[in-house]
């Protein structure tokens, strides 16, 4: 799937984000192999926007925020300014590879309109499959259209599943996702009940955001991931586990009916799975991630605390009941996470808002963008009136 005599076009949405700019690092190792053409951000770090365009020479830039096209417009003469989230939407049909590094509910547009087109999808937008999955559904198989995860964990359990692809489905046994355990790893409910912000934000392996940081500290974070696999791989969600494995080494596995395991191992780096999507179904020259045998001293697992750690078997609950559940949830964790984030309510509250809000669920099933976005409005109404009962 490449254009230009061999070039591979790349389109980025959410560039200015830690995944748009890791892709453009992996872009830069080979540029002989890969020309970034078009790139879309929000309204923040527009500089930044600017540089990279100039940088890339790309032909299409989206800005997401409307009011803030012109002055982007004005900056780069001679490039298609586009505006709003059809206009981030519309960079899916521009390259040979997209990468959704959208944040939020814009991406779920980008990757429709990404996998419309016929166009291979590198996605690391979490509301496209978690939010999104019927509706997401309903276009993966369109002709040409082809959806690679950059998720470290998906990414591992999509390279775990070629090693038996000649075997079939029916010969995968369980789908094994591994969690670092956060920076709580080991601590009872009760030791819990007091810990700050800070706490939670000091993330003991991957450095990133507040939100997804206090998600992987109440185990959310691999419970999203468990839905995001079902949706992804088809595979039953009593087939998908979750272990504690707290050196981030190995990134997930895939047990099959004969008893042998297949796991992907590599130093946590994001620009290896961002490089495996656009690359498939071929690999990178430029290793990321490389591991130094002879300083790798162990590796642990351990079975999660769910009594500890709810919020796991919150997501099995909300996957299992399918339809709009699993964005009801994924909005009301949203609105739980900030209150927790702005000392609204305590860290250990997290899981019970979610809980009274998951059992308000309607079990409405969404068949659209806006069936989804009615879902995670009207999600998020309840977690608000839940979390300022608490206040």
């Amino acid at each position: 799937m490449a254009a230009d005599g061999g070039t591979v076009t790349v389109a980025v949405a959410g560039s200015t984000g830690s995944i748009g700019t890791q892709t453009l690092d992996v872009v830069a190792a080979e540029p002989d192999r890969y020309r970034v053409v078009a790139l879309g951000a929000g309204g923040g770090r527009l500089d930044l926007l600017v540089d990279q365009a100039r940088r890339t020479g790309a032909r299409v830039v989206a800005v997401a925020e409307e009011a803030r096209a012109p002055e982007v417009a004005a900056a780069l003469p001679g490039v298609d300014v586009r505006a709003g989230t059809d206009g981030l939407a519309s960079l899916g049909a521009e390259a040979d590879v997209c990468v959704n590094g959208v944040v939020g509910f814009a991406g779920l547009h980008v990757t429709l309109s990404t996998l419309a087109a016929g166009r291979r999808l590198a996605l690391a937008n979490k509301e496209s499959l978690i939010a999104g999955g019927p509706v997401v559904r309903q276009v993966r198989h369109t002709p040409g259209a082809e959806l690679v995860p950059v998720d470290s964990e998906h990414c591992a359990v999509h390279m775990c599943l070629r090693s038996g692809e000649a075997d079939g489905p029916d010969r995968v046994a369980r789908v094994v996702l591994t969690a670092s355990g956060g920076p709580f790893r080991g601590r009872t409910r009760a030791e819990l009940a007091d810990v700050t912000v800070d706490d939670a934000l000091a993330h003991p392996t991957w450095s990133m955001g507040p939100k997804i940081t206090v998600d992987s500290s109440t185990l959310m974070n691999k419970g999203l991931e468990v839905i995001e696999a079902h949706e992804l791989f088809d595979v039953a969600y009593d087939h998908i586990e979750v272990v504690v494995h707290p050196q981030s080494i190995v990134h997930s596995m895939v047990e099959f009916t004969d008893g042998a395991t297949v796991a992907q191992l590599s130093l946590p780096d994001m620009r290896l799975p961002i490089g495996y999507a656009l690359a498939f179904p071929d690999r990178l020259a430029a290793p990321f991630g490389r591991i130094d045998w002879t300083e790798l001293r162990r590796l642990d697992f351990e079975e999660p605390d769910t009594e500890a750690f709810p919020c796991l078997g919150l997501a099995y609950a909300a996957g299992r009941a399918g339809g709009g559940a699993p964005a009801w949830l994924n909005a009301a964790n949203e609105v739980a996470v900030q209150a927790f984030l702005d000392g609204a309510i305590r860290w250990v509250d997290i899981p019970e808002v979610l809980d009274d809000a998951l059992s308000r669920h309607d079990g409405g099933r969404p068949d659209s963008a806006e069936d989804v976005i009615e879902v995670d409005r009207r999600a998020r109404e309840v977690a608000r009136r839940l979390v300022s009962e608490r206040a």
